[in-house]
């Protein structure tokens, strides 16, 4: 059967979000303990780490969630290029030659592109423009990610050939519940695969870098230290350094804070969250989540939470299902049946359809 073009499900010139997997060859453990080999890559998690951090704050797409396990790798994306579309030419070329240097130092980071670099870029409409789109592209991003990866091991290794296995998998989310249990699934994934026992033990996760803040608010709290958040106007404690790569958690739909809100401080894309709560309330929903997957602990419905699931119409038992059977439930869109009925190619020939299993799911929502 002939592969799904990525452009049928989504394009760099729109807003998309979209969940994207990536296995190694063979499945093999290329990024934990190999037990076969006897070698721990643990380190390549580092690695892979540092670069999201890299692409993060560099391209036209934010940063949702993040998994790495030891033999493949889950992110959340949104393509932004509204916010692209804010820079100027000279911009445009700088982050590229950030992400594509035409010099580096003796540790392999991109040296500052002087100006006869820019102008190569900046001074030619047709290239300008070439590059800008890419900069919101999903499938550049994940090009400019797993190549430098691939090359990096088999230098390692002293071998050549595939390190992934294949081309990366793509599922676009369509609406809030899609997007949530979508976050849940990816951030819960080491709780699933029995790796670890709480959201604080999953180290490279989204959720255990938003948790680190989170209990630095604390103690700044118990200190009486106050500051402002970026994306906010409310005076309140803040300490962002783990995870302000990351695009925050709170939508904030009451605010008034719409269009690019692009992010000043050089660490992300933009300041623009993606879901209905707060980063707070999200890691409490993933605890008692966590609770009802693992099974050997009975937990309760946090008091703030049945309202946001009356209000996506979502019932507990099913929300658990959906959250551990995500990446079965759907293919290549994730949403309410309707949606996904609702969305064509661009061509218009292509029909989408849902599982019989997400359907009896989601047929009430």
């Amino acid at each position: 059967m002939a592969r799904t073009l990525r452009g049928d499900l989504f394009s760099p010139d729109e807003t998309a979000i979209v969940h994207v997997v990536n296995r190694t060859t063979r499945r093999c453990l290329l990024f934990g303990n190999d037990t076969l080999s006897g070698k721990n890559y643990d380190h390549r998690k580092v690695w892979f780490e540092n670069r999201l951090r890299l692409l993060a704050s560099t391209y036209g797409i934010d940063l949702l969630c993040y998994t790495i396990m030891s033999n493949h790798f889950h992110l959340i994306l949104r393509s932004r290029p509204d916010v692209v579309s804010t820079w100027d030419d000279t911009e445009v070329a700088r982050r590229w030659l950030t992400l594509c240097p035409v010099q580096k130092d003796e540790d392999g980071n991109a040296i500052p592109p002087a100006d006869e670099a820019l102008n190569t870029i900046r001074n030619d409409e047709l290239m300008v423009a070439q590059i800008r789109r890419r900069l919101s592209d999903i499938s550049w991003w994940m090009r400019l990610l797993c190549q430098p990866i691939a090359q990096r091991a088999n230098l390692e290794d002293e071998a050549t050939g595939k390190f992934f296995e294949a081309r990366f998998k793509a599922t676009r989310l369509l609406d809030e519940t899609s997007v949530l249990a979508c976050a849940a699934y990816v951030d819960l994934n080491p709780i699933r695969a029995a790796l670890a026992e709480t959201l604080e033990g999953s180290p490279f996760t989204s959720i255990h870098k938003r948790l680190e803040d989170l209990k630095a608010v604390e103690r700044l709290e118990d200190n009486q230290t106050i500051a402002v958040f970026p994306e906010t106007d409310e005076t309140t404690v803040t300490f962002r350094d783990a995870s302000c790569f990351l695009a925050p958690v709170d939508l904030q739909e009451r605010s008034s804070h719409t269009g690019a809100c692009v992010h000043q401080d050089g660490h992300r894309c933009s300041d623009k969250g993606f879901l209905p709560m707060t980063a707070a309330a999200y890691a409490e929903l993933l605890d008692w989540t966590a609770r009802q997957v693992r099974g050997d602990k009975r937990g309760a419905t946090p008091a703030d939470l049945p309202p946001l699931f009356e209000r996506l119409q979502i019932d507990e038992r099913k929300w658990v299902k959906l959250v551990g059977e995500f990446g079965k439930l759907f293919y290549l869109m994730a949403g309410k049946p309707e949606r996904i009925a609702s969305q064509r190619s661009p061509d218009g020939n292509r029909y989408f359809r849902t599982s019989p299993a997400a359907r009896d799911l989601l047929a009430t929502a």
